[in-house]
């Protein structure tokens, strides 16, 4: 299977997680503004889904244009992936219709855990590809922020129990920071 597969799969799949999010936004039944009051945790939690799903799409991106060839443990892993990204709605949804009681926003920082985890599972078997010394494991370094992404959502995970919005206020902290671009999978394409 060519590369350009994957990339098209995947990008159809985040497409309908997307669509399936948004049409979770049900309409105010009136016109008076408090109704959005009402809608503003679900709105929230929309929006930080999307700001994440937008990261996955664009490392995602980067990471198979780095791949040489399309490899079976490849195709789990982007699988891998693509199941947690497959739990954002319901997890957004949850979290959001429930303002952001302690077990939903556990739950909700257990799935960008996983998906964490499994988007460090595919990068090591695309680096694998190359190996160890090459330009692209280089150019990821030490990788500090997909380092500490997993412990600040595990933290996360135990403070929503005593602190959800601490928890929120966490995974918003996390999209931040990784929301600033990260060029070094592009650089080492580019040399």
């Amino acid at each position: 299977m060519e590369k350009n597969r994957i990339e098209a799969f995947s990008d159809g799949v985040l497409a309908i997680i997307i669509t399936i999010m948004v049409l979770e936004l049900h309409v105010p039944t009136s016109a008076d503004i408090s109704e959005l009051q009402r809608l503003y945790p679900i709105f929230l939690t929309y929006i930080l889904s999307f700001i994440y799903l937008g990261i996955y799409w664009n490392n995602h991106h980067h990471l198979l244009k780095a791949a040489r060839k399309t490899t079976g443990s490849m195709m789990w892993a982007n699988l891998h992936l693509l199941f947690w990204l497959s739990l954002f709605p319901f997890a957004t949804g949850w979290m959001g219709e429930n303002n952001f009681m302690p077990a939903p926003t556990a739950i909700y920082g257990a799935v960008l855990l996983m998906a964490a985890i499994a988007y460090y599972i595919l990068q090591t078997f695309i680096v694998a590809q190359h190996g160890h010394g090459s330009k692209l494991a280089k150019s990821l370094g030490r990788d500090l922020k997909g380092k500490f992404s997993p412990v600040l959502y595990a933290i996360a995970m135990a403070v929503a129990f005593f602190y959800p919005k601490i928890s929120c206020g966490i995974y918003v902290f996390v999209a931040l920071m990784w929301l600033i671009p990260d060029k070094r999978i592009e650089k080492a394409l580019e040399e």
